[in-house]
């Protein structure tokens, strides 16, 4: 058995923690060690900035060095947005030719 400890927060704060991990079936503890394993370190923040990074040089030809990327707009925001833009755009092809279908 995995060993464990006790955490003290307001009554208020574990209350409502009770409620969110009723609601999705689970007990409190299996609620919070759900929410740890979703928050990144610091740490692992920055190993997958420089990854990355390091994707976005080797296969895309991205120049922009480490400087230039951190004084930048946000380059993989911008990423993300434009793919789930083209992803959106494909839903919405696919939903309009489903509909001429007869």
């Amino acid at each position: 058995m995995a060993e464990t400890t006790t955490i003290q927060v307001s009554k208020q704060a574990r209350d409502h923690l009770a409620q969110v991990a009723k609601e999705r079936g689970m007990n409190l503890g299996q609620l919070i060690e759900q929410l740890a394993a979703e928050q990144p370190t610091a740490e692992q923040i920055a190993e997958r900035v420089a990854a990355t990074r390091k994707v976005l040089r080797e296969r895309m030809g991205c120049t922009l060095t480490d400087e230039e990327f951190d004084n930048g707009p946000d380059v993989l925001a911008n990423i993300y947005a434009m793919a789930a833009e083209k992803m959106h755009s494909g839903r919405e092809a696919t939903r309009s030719g489903q509909g001429h279908a007869a």
